[in-house]
């Protein structure tokens, strides 16, 4: 299972052309082999041009084809075995439980995703039959699915190495759709996501597909941008930083043909804690928010960077609690060194701040810290996410003042209340507010853990992503990558299969306004 370090396009290891650079590994501190090279203008436009190619025949493959070949990744991805999981532990620092979870999840949405486009009713056949009797104008045949949108470019993440890159969500969700997929390697993880790549290389030629259908493509930033303003590219799927998604965008937005960025980008993911659930179960509330603060170094898009309370009685002593269970947590690498220079220089910004004080008992190098509601108001940048390991609670005089702040954040991937069933009378106007600003809601419980499922919603309003309307985690994601298209009057041997009256496929329809599975009679 050896690492060559070279570009993957469509099918064949293509030759170093661009320069060189390592993975890191940061328990070590230090590089790890082989030398990777970063992909060529060539090599970019050689792999864009095959998704192009691979388009039509992979759109008109059958649904089982598709399905195969998702399941024929899981599969390669887990015959792999310990070698793709050492690799990523030594790319990461992440633990190898950590890991195994992770590799877990990511063949079980391959598999959730094959599921999906082989029963085919997420396409969204509407059929409303003609009326050709109907006065003053008669109605049309008119019938409209949802089709896929072209070759989509899959930007990986540094903090989820498998989950969220190669073959992660975007790629699982864009390949059902019947989109091929070219992904841009992150260069954190470079080995690993070489060594995925390779197993849907042969998952595709196990299932006779184009070779087109996938290529993985080594580089950075400049990398990322020759792809994503390629004219043969349809979309972008896109995790990491505000700065970095933000660029992709504005560069999608100025080609001549703009394309849609599906962009995770960044969230503080607002907790608040109310005087019942403060006082009923203080401490334990304390020691999750510390666990989850901390998980996976507080590397998650989920971490909840943002804390409310209402000042009272058992406010000090949840205070005390929470730097206490803080600074228990065992400490861990971060995943780069660039990750590691921005968090501590965020983590000083945040520290000289007006009004913003550690903790009692965190040490100087504070995991929490603590500002009044007051002087949160009156500085905005105390809203901006620090990526790591560290928090800010803010305590408030009222529900008003809490209210207040939440109407002046930005928008957000979670939010999360707590209350106990004295709190719930007032919690309405709070209820109110984040529902304005976050795409998933979570009660008495912490943000971090994302469930892949159908109901599963994992976006929000801008700067958490840049289409608060979709999803990047579970079913619902394959919807960004098909637009629909409406046939009108069309003859029946022209239309797609989903379409047509006998609807072999049994799929749910909406006929004449009405779901059903039926064939047309």
């Amino acid at each position: 299972m050896n690492i060559h370090g070279k570009s993957i396009i469509a099918g064949r290891v293509v030759e170093a052309q661009g320069p060189e650079f390592r993975a890191f590994d940061p328990a070590a501190g230090a590089p790890l082999g082989p030398a990777f090279h970063e992909a060529s203008a060539g090599q970019v436009d050689d792999a864009l041009g095959a998704a192009a190619s691979a388009c039509a025949s992979y759109r008109a493959a059958p649904p089982e084809a598709r399905a195969g070949f998702l399941e024929a990744a899981a599969t390669e991805i887990e015959s792999l075995g310990d070698a793709l999981l050492e690799r990523c532990r030594m790319e990461t620092g992440l633990p190898l439980g950590r890991l195994q979870g992770e590799r877990a999840r990511t063949c079980a949405q391959l598999r959730l995703f094959a599921a999906l486009a082989r029963e085919g009713s997420w396409v969204d056949a509407r059929i409303d039959r003609a009326l050709p009797d109907r006065r003053p104008q008669p109605r049309p045949d008119l019938r409209r699915m949802l089709q896929p949108l072209g070759p989509v470019a899959v930007f990986g993440a540094s903090n989820f190495p498998l989950a969220f890159s190669v073959a992660g969500g975007d790629t699982a969700s864009a390949l059902a759709a019947g989109c091929p997929v070219v992904a841009k390697a992150h260069p954190a993880h470079p080995g690993t996501s070489e060594l995925v790549g390779g197993a849907l290389t042969r998952a595709a030629a196990s299932q006779g597909l184009p070779p087109g259908v996938f290529s993985l493509l080594n580089g950075g930033a400049a990398v990322g941008r020759a792809i994503v303003v390629h004219p043969l590219l349809s979309a972008v799927g896109f995790t990491g930083s505000r700065a970095a998604g933000r660029a992709l965008f504005e560069a999608a937005c100025a080609r001549p043909e703009p394309i849609p960025v599906f962009a995770e980008m960044s969230s503080v993911n607002p907790l608040l804690i109310l005087p019942g659930a403060l006082s009923e179960r203080g401490a334990a509330i304390a020691e999750g928010l510390a666990a989850s603060v901390t998980l996976g170094s507080g590397q998650f898009c989920t971490k909840p960077g943002l804390i409310f309370v209402q000042k009272g009685d058992g406010t000090d002593g949840f205070l005390a609690r929470l730097a206490g269970a803080l600074a228990a947590q065992p400490p861990a690498p971060m995943l780069t060194p660039g990750i590691a220079g921005a968090f501590r220089a965020g983590r000083e910004r945040a520290m000289a701040l007006g009004g913003v004080r550690a903790l009692p008992g965190s040490g100087p190098e504070a995991s929490a810290v603590a500002v009044s509601a007051a002087d949160f108001l009156r500085t905005p940048e105390m809203a901006a996410e620090v990526f790591g390991p560290f928090a800010l609670v803010v305590i408030a005089d009222s529900p008003e003042q809490v209210a207040a702040c939440l109407r002046s954040l930005e928008g957000q991937l979670t939010a999360t209340l707590h209350a106990a069933p004295s709190d719930l009378g007032g919690a309405t106007p709070l209820l109110a507010e984040i529902e304005r600003k976050a795409g998933r809601l979570v009660m008495n419980g912490f943000p971090t853990g994302v469930e892949v499922c159908p109901a599963m919603h994992h976006g929000g309003p801008y700067p958490a992503t840049t289409d608060a309307r979709f999803t990047s985690v579970g079913t619902a994601a394959i919807l960004r990558f098909a637009r629909p298209i409406c046939y009108q009057g069309f003859p029946a041997e022209l239309l797609p299969e989903a379409l047509r009256d006998g609807n072999p496929r049994g799929l749910l329809r909406l006929v004449d306004g009405k779901p059903t599975r039926e064939p047309i009679g």
